[in-house]
């Protein structure tokens, strides 16, 4: 008796007809622009004309003074401006979202909105407002400050190198506290009620409960946020541009590479915009991003797997 053949199995063309818009507009606002930068960086402008020159924008960039000074420059100030976020916003962000999620505390709702507020607000509205109140000749920190007797602490910390990149990190930092405060939020009250129980019976209470049972199981979503304050921060510039304009004064001190990208790609003041280079800039910011969200999903996140239930 001859072999039954099995029924082909007929293609499934609704799963093409709903992933192709997805698809088509990911590619065209994504997709495209990436490829066309990565080609831009390979390229210079000669005689009105497009020459390539394979990496030679990459070794003007790391080699040539007029260059690479104001790259490292906005590098070491990007990276400080992370360390900022991870070592203020993250951990308070826990630290709320774990205070915020005790039965015993009153108007919960209320602190979360008016935490999470400031997320949803414009970057200008927020870089003028900030500039308003630390201003020292009509803003209102001098005075709050002299309220509580410590005016002898004031300073215009805009206007001093030592301190503007350092205020305007903190200043993000008071904008999108929310986002983590709500993303552990909802981790910590995601976690079983029978953990917690268990944990109460054994006498683990309070504190202690929090760092041995509930920290260990938050731990992924700790990840994710890190890894998005990471990516965020190294794509930041509406803040340093509404706050400090192109040119990230004082003395180029809160430049970060997102206003070294502007003032590289198109141009400000005296300065020629050079798109070859701006697209060399932006590559690099691109590569940064990219070897960052690797470590992160094939060094920290395979570790932190067995903590998810």
């Amino acid at each position: 008796m001859a072999a039954q053949t099995r029924p082909k199995r007929p293609f499934r063309w609704h799963i093409a007809v709903f992933l192709a818009p997805a698809v088509l507009v990911y590619t065209a606002i994504m997709i495209l622009p990436l490829a066309g930068t990565l080609q831009l960086s390979l390229f210079r402008n000669v005689d009105q004309s497009q020459i390539f020159v394979g990496l030679d924008n990459f070794r003007t960039l790391f080699g040539d003074p007029n260059w690479s000074v104001n790259f490292w420059n906005a590098l070491r100030n990007n990276v400080w401006f992370f360390i900022i976020h991870m070592l203020v916003q993250n951990p308070v962000g826990v630290l709320l979202a774990a205070i915020l999620s005790s039965p015993r505390l009153r108007f919960a709702a209320f602190y979360r909105t008016a935490i999470f507020v400031p997320t949803i607000l414009s970057f200008v509205i927020v870089g003028f407002a900030w500039k308003l109140i630390l201003s020292p000749l009509w803003g209102v920190a001098p005075h709050l400050l002299d309220f509580v007797g410590l005016k002898s602490l004031f300073t215009p910390w805009l206007g001093k190198e030592q301190y503007a990149l350092t205020a305007l990190s903190l200043i993000s930092v008071w904008q999108f506290i929310g986002i983590p405060m709500m993303l552990i939020y909802a981790a910590l009250l995601s976690i079983p009620e029978e953990v917690i129980e268990a944990a109460e019976c054994d006498g683990i209470t309070g504190l202690s409960q929090f760092w041995k049972i509930k920290l260990p199981l938050i731990l992924p979503s700790i990840g994710i946020i890190s890894i998005l304050t990471f990516v965020g921060n190294f794509n930041a510039f509406d803040l340093i541009y509404t706050a400090q304009g192109a040119l990230a004064g004082p003395n180029y001190s809160t430049d970060i590479l997102g206003t070294f990208l502007y003032r590289a790609f198109f141009g400000f003041q005296l300065q020629v915009g050079d798109p070859n280079m701006g697209a060399t800039i932006a590559t690099i910011m691109f590569l940064i991003i990219l070897g960052g969200v690797c470590v992160y999903l094939f060094l920290i996140q395979t570790r932190l797997r067995r903590y998810q239930f």
